[in-house]
Protein backbone atom coordinates (compact mmCIF):
# COMPACT_ATOMS: atom_id res chain seq x y z
CA UNK A 1 0.00 0.00 0.00
CA UNK A 2 1.22 3.64 -1.21
CA UNK A 3 1.41 5.98 1.79
CA UNK A 4 1.00 10.02 1.25
CA UNK A 5 4.48 11.79 1.71
CA UNK A 6 4.86 12.77 5.61
CA UNK A 7 5.60 16.49 5.99
CA UNK A 8 8.12 17.53 6.85
CA UNK A 9 7.81 19.49 10.69
CA UNK A 10 8.30 22.49 11.16
CA UNK A 11 11.17 24.27 12.79
CA UNK A 12 9.70 24.49 16.41
CA UNK A 13 9.10 20.77 16.67
CA UNK A 14 13.21 19.55 15.21
CA UNK A 15 14.13 20.38 19.51
CA UNK A 16 16.39 17.26 20.24
CA UNK A 17 15.45 15.87 23.71
CA UNK A 18 18.45 15.62 25.79
CA UNK A 19 16.76 12.95 28.11
CA UNK A 20 15.98 9.33 25.93
CA UNK A 21 12.29 9.38 26.83
CA UNK A 22 11.80 5.92 25.30
CA UNK A 23 14.11 3.94 27.60
CA UNK A 24 13.36 5.93 30.71
CA UNK A 25 9.35 4.63 29.88
CA UNK A 26 10.44 1.05 28.85
CA UNK A 27 12.82 1.12 32.54
CA UNK A 28 9.46 2.35 34.25
CA UNK A 29 7.69 -1.27 33.40
CA UNK A 30 8.01 -3.97 35.49
CA UNK A 31 7.16 -6.96 33.49
CA UNK A 32 10.00 -7.67 30.65
CA UNK A 33 7.08 -8.82 28.05
CA UNK A 34 5.53 -5.45 28.55
CA UNK A 35 8.95 -3.89 27.81
CA UNK A 36 9.00 -5.71 24.47
CA UNK A 37 5.47 -5.07 23.68
CA UNK A 38 5.98 -1.32 23.72
CA UNK A 39 8.96 -1.75 21.85
CA UNK A 40 7.63 -3.48 18.85
CA UNK A 41 4.36 -1.29 19.26
CA UNK A 42 6.48 1.95 19.49
CA UNK A 43 8.90 1.17 16.63
CA UNK A 44 5.78 0.60 14.39
CA UNK A 45 5.00 3.97 14.65
CA UNK A 46 8.53 5.77 14.05
CA UNK A 47 9.17 3.45 10.77
CA UNK A 48 5.84 4.05 9.58
CA UNK A 49 5.21 7.86 9.88
CA UNK A 50 9.03 8.85 10.29
CA UNK A 51 10.64 5.72 7.71
CA UNK A 52 12.83 5.66 11.18
CA UNK A 53 13.41 3.56 14.41
CA UNK A 54 12.64 5.52 17.26
CA UNK A 55 16.04 6.83 18.36
CA UNK A 56 15.93 9.41 21.03
CA UNK A 57 16.57 12.12 18.64
CA UNK A 58 13.57 10.80 16.35
CA UNK A 59 11.31 10.55 20.09
CA UNK A 60 12.36 14.00 20.70
CA UNK A 61 11.29 15.26 17.26
CA UNK A 62 7.63 13.89 17.59
CA UNK A 63 7.38 15.10 21.29
CA UNK A 64 8.66 18.44 20.73
CA UNK A 65 5.74 18.91 17.71
CA UNK A 66 2.70 21.28 17.80
CA UNK A 67 -0.11 19.89 19.38
CA UNK A 68 -2.06 19.98 16.09
CA UNK A 69 0.59 18.29 13.57
CA UNK A 70 1.01 15.71 16.42
CA UNK A 71 -2.45 15.13 16.58
CA UNK A 72 -2.88 15.22 12.74
CA UNK A 73 0.04 12.38 12.52
CA UNK A 74 -1.44 9.73 15.18
CA UNK A 75 -4.62 10.40 13.74
CA UNK A 76 -3.32 9.26 9.86
CA UNK A 77 -1.31 6.64 11.61
CA UNK A 78 -4.61 4.93 13.46
CA UNK A 79 -6.14 5.14 9.63
CA UNK A 80 -3.16 3.04 7.92
CA UNK A 81 -3.77 0.78 10.97
CA UNK A 82 -7.43 0.51 9.84
CA UNK A 83 -6.57 0.30 6.45
CA UNK A 84 -4.39 -2.51 6.83
CA UNK A 85 -7.16 -4.40 8.16
CA UNK A 86 -5.08 -4.87 11.91
CA UNK A 87 -7.48 -6.58 14.20
CA UNK A 88 -9.27 -3.44 16.88
CA UNK A 89 -7.65 -4.81 19.62
CA UNK A 90 -4.10 -4.36 17.76
CA UNK A 91 -5.12 -1.22 16.77
CA UNK A 92 -5.87 -0.04 19.85
CA UNK A 93 -2.75 -1.56 21.94
CA UNK A 94 -0.73 0.44 19.63
CA UNK A 95 -2.72 3.48 20.32
CA UNK A 96 -2.36 2.62 24.33
CA UNK A 97 1.84 2.14 23.83
CA UNK A 98 1.92 5.86 22.04
CA UNK A 99 -0.06 7.22 24.40
CA UNK A 100 1.82 6.01 27.37
CA UNK A 101 4.88 7.25 25.72
CA UNK A 102 3.37 11.14 24.95
CA UNK A 103 1.68 10.48 29.01
CA UNK A 104 5.50 9.82 30.66
CA UNK A 105 7.09 12.65 28.64
CA UNK A 106 4.26 15.02 29.70
CA UNK A 107 4.51 13.97 33.37
CA UNK A 108 8.61 14.95 32.95
CA UNK A 109 8.20 18.06 31.71
CA UNK A 110 9.31 16.92 28.07
CA UNK A 111 5.84 17.62 26.11
CA UNK A 112 3.00 20.13 26.22
CA UNK A 113 -0.19 18.04 24.80
CA UNK A 114 -1.57 14.59 25.21
CA UNK A 115 -3.43 12.12 22.82
CA UNK A 116 -6.90 12.06 24.67
CA UNK A 117 -8.61 13.03 21.93
CA UNK A 118 -7.53 9.88 19.76
CA UNK A 119 -9.87 7.42 20.43
CA UNK A 120 -9.51 3.60 20.22
CA UNK A 121 -11.62 1.18 18.38
CA UNK A 122 -14.61 -0.65 20.43
CA UNK A 123 -14.01 -4.11 20.70
CA UNK A 124 -15.97 -7.02 22.56
CA UNK A 125 -13.63 -8.23 25.22
CA UNK A 126 -13.75 -11.88 25.30
CA UNK A 127 -15.51 -12.79 22.30
CA UNK A 128 -14.10 -16.09 22.25
CA UNK A 129 -13.85 -18.28 25.28
CA UNK A 130 -14.32 -21.60 23.64
CA UNK A 131 -11.63 -24.54 24.15
CA UNK A 132 -11.99 -28.28 24.70
CA UNK A 133 -14.57 -30.15 26.48
CA UNK A 134 -12.49 -32.56 29.42
CA UNK A 135 -13.02 -35.47 26.79
CA UNK A 136 -10.33 -34.07 24.34
CA UNK A 137 -7.98 -32.17 27.75
CA UNK A 138 -7.88 -35.97 28.54
CA UNK A 139 -6.58 -36.97 25.37
CA UNK A 140 -3.83 -34.74 25.40
CA UNK A 141 -3.20 -36.17 28.90
CA UNK A 142 -2.23 -39.37 27.23
CA UNK A 143 0.11 -37.60 25.09
CA UNK A 144 3.32 -37.74 27.37
CA UNK A 145 5.15 -40.38 27.85
CA UNK A 146 5.22 -39.94 31.66
CA UNK A 147 8.34 -42.68 31.90
CA UNK A 148 10.54 -40.07 30.60
CA UNK A 149 11.74 -36.88 31.83
CA UNK A 150 10.32 -34.64 28.72
CA UNK A 151 7.06 -36.72 29.73
CA UNK A 152 6.72 -35.96 33.41
CA UNK A 153 7.50 -32.63 32.60
CA UNK A 154 5.02 -32.04 30.00
CA UNK A 155 2.16 -33.69 31.81
CA UNK A 156 2.86 -31.74 34.85
CA UNK A 157 2.52 -28.74 32.57
CA UNK A 158 -0.88 -29.64 31.41
CA UNK A 159 -1.88 -30.34 34.61
CA UNK A 160 -1.36 -27.26 36.39
CA UNK A 161 -2.85 -25.01 33.12
CA UNK A 162 -6.08 -27.05 33.59
CA UNK A 163 -6.35 -27.74 37.32
CA UNK A 164 -5.34 -23.92 38.37
CA UNK A 165 -6.09 -21.79 35.08
CA UNK A 166 -2.67 -20.31 34.93
CA UNK A 167 -1.60 -17.93 32.52
CA UNK A 168 1.75 -19.17 30.60
CA UNK A 169 3.54 -15.95 32.18
CA UNK A 170 2.41 -17.56 35.76
CA UNK A 171 3.89 -20.17 34.94
CA UNK A 172 6.73 -18.65 33.62
CA UNK A 173 7.93 -16.81 36.27
CA UNK A 174 7.50 -19.67 38.69
CA UNK A 175 10.51 -20.88 40.97
CA UNK A 176 10.94 -23.88 42.54
CA UNK A 177 11.11 -22.22 45.80
CA UNK A 178 7.53 -21.45 45.10
CA UNK A 179 6.25 -24.98 45.54
CA UNK A 180 5.00 -25.95 48.89
CA UNK A 181 4.48 -29.75 48.47
CA UNK A 182 2.63 -30.21 51.89
CA UNK A 183 0.25 -27.62 51.31
CA UNK A 184 -0.18 -27.98 48.18
CA UNK A 185 -0.02 -24.02 47.30
CA UNK A 186 2.16 -22.33 44.31
CA UNK A 187 3.02 -18.57 44.93
CA UNK A 188 2.88 -17.08 41.64
CA UNK A 189 3.17 -13.68 40.21
CA UNK A 190 0.18 -12.82 38.84
CA UNK A 191 -0.95 -10.35 36.06
CA UNK A 192 -0.62 -6.85 36.66
CA UNK A 193 0.04 -7.78 40.80
CA UNK A 194 3.87 -6.28 40.21
CA UNK A 195 6.46 -8.03 42.14
CA UNK A 196 3.31 -9.28 44.73
CA UNK A 197 3.08 -13.18 44.72
CA UNK A 198 -0.35 -14.62 45.46
CA UNK A 199 -0.84 -18.15 46.31
CA UNK A 200 -2.56 -20.81 44.51
CA UNK A 201 -3.83 -23.90 45.60
CA UNK A 202 -2.98 -26.75 43.70
CA UNK A 203 -5.27 -29.97 43.02
CA UNK A 204 -4.04 -33.72 43.68
CA UNK A 205 -3.22 -34.88 39.99
CA UNK A 206 -1.06 -31.60 39.42
CA UNK A 207 0.40 -31.99 42.95
CA UNK A 208 1.82 -35.57 42.48
CA UNK A 209 2.90 -34.67 38.52
CA UNK A 210 5.13 -31.70 39.73
CA UNK A 211 6.28 -34.00 42.69
CA UNK A 212 7.34 -36.28 40.14
CA UNK A 213 8.95 -34.06 37.81
CA UNK A 214 11.13 -32.01 40.25
CA UNK A 215 12.23 -35.70 41.16
CA UNK A 216 14.26 -35.77 37.96
CA UNK A 217 16.10 -32.70 38.67
CA UNK A 218 19.60 -32.65 41.06
CA UNK A 219 20.43 -29.87 43.59
CA UNK A 220 17.74 -27.58 43.72
CA UNK A 221 17.28 -24.65 44.84
CA UNK A 222 14.56 -22.48 45.92
CA UNK A 223 15.68 -19.76 43.30
CA UNK A 224 15.69 -22.13 40.38
CA UNK A 225 13.22 -22.06 37.73
CA UNK A 226 10.16 -24.43 38.02
CA UNK A 227 9.56 -25.52 34.57
CA UNK A 228 13.21 -25.51 32.72
CA UNK A 229 13.89 -26.73 28.81
CA UNK A 230 15.58 -29.89 27.71
CA UNK A 231 16.90 -29.80 24.59
CA UNK A 232 20.75 -29.76 24.15
CA UNK A 233 20.56 -25.86 23.74
CA UNK A 234 19.18 -24.86 26.71
CA UNK A 235 19.25 -27.39 29.15
CA UNK A 236 18.29 -26.38 32.64
CA UNK A 237 17.21 -22.72 31.54
CA UNK A 238 13.64 -21.42 32.35
CA UNK A 239 10.94 -22.41 29.67
CA UNK A 240 10.33 -19.51 27.90
CA UNK A 241 6.64 -18.20 27.25
CA UNK A 242 7.21 -19.26 23.37
CA UNK A 243 8.35 -23.03 24.37
CA UNK A 244 5.13 -23.76 26.61
CA UNK A 245 2.48 -22.31 23.37
CA UNK A 246 4.81 -24.91 21.64
CA UNK A 247 4.69 -27.65 24.20
CA UNK A 248 0.67 -27.34 24.34
CA UNK A 249 0.47 -27.03 20.61
CA UNK A 250 2.06 -29.97 19.60
CA UNK A 251 0.58 -32.18 22.35
CA UNK A 252 -2.62 -31.40 21.01
CA UNK A 253 -1.66 -31.51 17.75
CA UNK A 254 -0.94 -34.86 18.48
CA UNK A 255 -3.74 -35.70 20.20
CA UNK A 256 -5.68 -34.78 16.93
CA UNK A 257 -7.33 -32.38 18.37
CA UNK A 258 -8.09 -30.14 15.47
CA UNK A 259 -8.60 -26.67 17.05
CA UNK A 260 -5.20 -24.79 17.30
CA UNK A 261 -4.76 -24.97 20.87
CA UNK A 262 -2.58 -22.98 23.66
CA UNK A 263 -2.45 -22.45 27.00
CA UNK A 264 -4.41 -19.88 26.70
CA UNK A 265 -7.16 -22.05 24.86
CA UNK A 266 -6.26 -24.19 27.97
CA UNK A 267 -7.33 -21.56 30.70
CA UNK A 268 -10.56 -20.82 28.29
CA UNK A 269 -11.39 -24.86 28.67
CA UNK A 270 -10.47 -25.06 32.66
CA UNK A 271 -12.77 -22.10 33.59
CA UNK A 272 -15.55 -22.76 30.92
CA UNK A 273 -15.20 -26.56 32.98
CA UNK A 274 -15.26 -24.95 36.30
CA UNK A 275 -18.46 -23.46 35.59
CA UNK A 276 -20.37 -26.16 34.28
CA UNK A 277 -19.01 -28.03 37.34
CA UNK A 278 -20.14 -25.29 40.00
CA UNK A 279 -23.76 -24.76 38.23
CA UNK A 280 -22.54 -21.48 37.17
CA UNK A 281 -20.43 -20.44 40.36
CA UNK A 282 -19.28 -16.89 39.10
CA UNK A 283 -17.89 -15.76 42.45
CA UNK A 284 -16.07 -19.25 42.97
CA UNK A 285 -14.69 -19.53 39.26
CA UNK A 286 -13.65 -15.90 39.49
CA UNK A 287 -11.41 -17.07 42.45
CA UNK A 288 -10.29 -19.61 39.85
CA UNK A 289 -9.23 -17.23 37.05
CA UNK A 290 -8.04 -14.49 38.95
CA UNK A 291 -9.80 -12.33 36.63
CA UNK A 292 -10.33 -8.47 38.21
CA UNK A 293 -14.10 -7.97 37.44
CA UNK A 294 -16.91 -10.62 37.94
CA UNK A 295 -18.00 -9.38 34.39
CA UNK A 296 -15.27 -11.15 32.58
CA UNK A 297 -16.05 -14.91 34.33
CA UNK A 298 -19.94 -13.61 33.26
CA UNK A 299 -18.64 -13.24 29.62
CA UNK A 300 -17.71 -16.89 30.24
CA UNK A 301 -20.58 -18.14 31.39
CA UNK A 302 -23.16 -16.27 28.92
CA UNK A 303 -20.54 -17.68 25.56
CA UNK A 304 -21.29 -21.31 27.38
CA UNK A 305 -24.70 -20.99 27.73
CA UNK A 306 -25.33 -19.50 24.21
CA UNK A 307 -28.16 -18.21 25.46
CA UNK A 308 -28.13 -16.01 21.98
CA UNK A 309 -28.89 -19.26 20.47
CA UNK A 310 -31.27 -20.54 22.68
CA UNK A 311 -33.42 -17.90 21.94
CA UNK A 312 -32.68 -17.93 18.04
CA UNK A 313 -34.17 -21.43 18.66
CA UNK A 314 -37.59 -20.77 20.33
CA UNK A 315 -38.29 -17.89 17.50
CA UNK A 316 -37.30 -20.48 14.98
CA UNK A 317 -39.86 -22.43 16.40
CA UNK A 318 -42.28 -20.23 16.68
CA UNK A 319 -41.81 -19.65 13.23
CA UNK A 320 -42.24 -23.22 11.84
CA UNK A 321 -45.44 -23.20 14.27
CA UNK A 322 -46.93 -20.21 12.13
CA UNK A 323 -45.84 -22.08 8.85
CA UNK A 324 -48.04 -25.07 9.67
Amino acid sequence: MELDAIPTPPASALKILENDVLSDLLRDKRSPSTRRAYRKDLTDFFRKMFAEDPTPEMVGLFLGMDRHEALQLVARYKGILIELELAEATVNRRLSALRSLVSYARRAGQCTWGLEDIKGEKVIAYRDTSGVDLEDFQKMLAIPDRETQLGKRDYAILALLWETALRRGELNRCNVGDWEPEEKALWIQGKGRGTQKERVTVGNVSAIALEDWLSTRKHLEDDDPLIVALDIVHWGQRLSTTSIYKVVRNIATKAGISKVMSPHRVRHSSITAALDATGGNVRAVQQLSRHAKPETVMRYDDNRKDLQGEVTGVLSRLLGEAED
